[in-house]
């Protein structure tokens, strides 16, 4: 039978498709993963990787090992939790999984609590782009998602935290900059700048610019919030951007400013997403409302949407 350990080297080769990689990834020396991967061959009596000297490839059965292995190895991982939780609510690592347009403005305002109230909680954060986070929720690399919604996947359970309305950025001295609200209309014959594709926020700041019939740049797209702001600091156009972003990188700018829409603002939701059945999901739950709390607290420009009964 495959050892736990043979599991997880396959499952990092199947990931990384590179020998060296996934030996990295596992913190063995590549002689020790190819080793185990050959002795799980022979155990098997099966191929289960091709291997080259241009690359690696999993064989149709390694495949099918290796998606059965990442189910074994998130259940093993789900019996850990379980024997944990009887101990205390709260007391051990959770490794959190958030799109790049949230995590570096809304966790600050949510970790002083928590770590206040929850001292042994450890978070183990990953920023990544929106389709690898799922990927890693579901094969149980992680354990927990703070992620634009909705997300329709059979095996993900979600819950709401948060609306955040969407704000225009632009030049300090922009035609537009003496204005306290901006009217879609305004808008018009201008040039939005936003994130590059495989971005959450770029779908909805393309989808916002087809609702007000404004150009959005193709030619020019920016890896992250800041260098969008940077570029917008420079005049090659106004962004879309939200609220939170605003209140932590924007507010106190010299080069740039925001300002809110008129009347019923665009926004996006933000939520929790977990693996149906974690055993864990309780913790989540209660999670969820201690960050709704303190998020009513502290974070007047956005409308929370969950519990925020827990102080």
């Amino acid at each position: 039978m495959p050892t736990l350990q043979q599991l997880r080297y396959l499952v990092a080769v199947s990931e990384h498709l590179h020998f060296r990689r996934a030996a990295e990834a596992c913190n063995v020396t590549q002689p020790t993963l190819s080793a185990q991967i050959k002795d799980l061959e022979a155990r098997l009596g099966t191929a289960l990787v091709e291997r080259s000297r241009t690359k690696v490839l999993m064989t149709p059965t390694g495949k099918e090992v290796a998606e059965r292995g990442r189910r074994i190895l998130r259940e093993v991982a789900e019996i850990h939790v379980i024997a944990k939780a009887g101990q205390s609510v709260l007391s051990s690592v959770i490794r959190i999984g958030v799109v790049q347009s949230v995590g570096s403005y809304f966790l600050p305002l949510v970790i002083p609590d928590l770590h206040a109230q929850y001292p042994k909680l450890g978070l183990y954060v990953r920023e990544g782009l929106p389709d690898v986070l799922l990927s890693s929720i579901e094969d149980g690399s992680l354990d927990l998602l703070f992620f634009p919604l909705p997300v329709s996947r059979a095996e993900l359970e979600t819950q709401s935290l948060f609306r955040e309305p969407i704000q225009v950025v632009m030049p300090v001295d922009h035609r537009l900059a003496p204005e306290p609200e901006i009217d879609p209309a305004m808008l018009k014959g201008e040039t939005i700048l936003s994130l590059e594709p495989g971005h959450k926020l770029y779908e909805l700041v393309r989808k916002i610019s087809e609702d007000y019939g404004v150009d959005l740049s193709h030619d020019y797209e920016g890896t992250s919030l800041d260098t969008l702001r940077q570029m917008v600091a420079t005049g090659m156009g106004v962004s879309l951007m939200p609220a939170l972003y605003v209140k932590s990188e924007v507010a106190h700018q010299d080069l740039v400013v925001a300002r809110p829409f008129r009347g019923t603002a665009p926004s996006r939701t933000i939520g929790m997403i977990w693996r149906k059945g974690t055993s864990r999901q309780d913790e989540f739950r209660l999670l969820a409302d201690i960050i709704c709390a303190t998020l009513s607290d502290r974070a007047p420009e956005i409308t929370v949407l969950g519990n925020v009964s827990r102080r």
